[in-house]
């Protein structure tokens, strides 16, 4: 019976370790037919981002008009969303394949005026 109280104990762990990565919640929810991050703000995409590259393109002064998604040590991967390493080491969410930005322009829960900027950047749309 001793020798069974290890096993379990790993096996409880286990399967706590299994359960809060079942549990991570989305990054992002859907507002009008869009992604929008934990502030309301709408999420955008990048078309020079290659999908499941697993980078962004987006740095230094572009991610000051674009500020990315960011993820924190702790989350985890869950579903269609992911998480890239970004150039400086921080990390950033990406879904479907693609990291998802801000724009520094919009203002307020709602606006989206990122979309179409230089032909290049998109809503994220689910």
């Amino acid at each position: 019976m001793k020798k069974l109280a290890p096993l379990a104990l790993a096996l409880a762990l286990l399967l706590s370790a299994c359960g809060h990565m079942m549990m991570q919640k989305a990054p992002a929810t859907v507002a009008d037919g869009v992604y929008v991050g934990p502030n309301g703000m709408t999420l955008y995409t990048f078309d020079r981002d290659a999908m499941g590259s697993g980078k962004s393109v987006c740095n230094g002064p572009c991610a000051t008009n674009w500020p990315p998604l960011m993820a924190s040590a702790s989350d985890a991967a869950s579903g269609e969303w992911t998480i890239v390493t970004r150039d400086d080491g921080t990390r950033q969410w990406a879904f479907r394949g693609k990291p998802v930005y801000y724009w520094s322009k919009d203002a307020k829960a709602g606006d989206r005026t990122g979309d179409g900027f230089n032909n290049a950047w998109r809503l994220a749309r689910p």
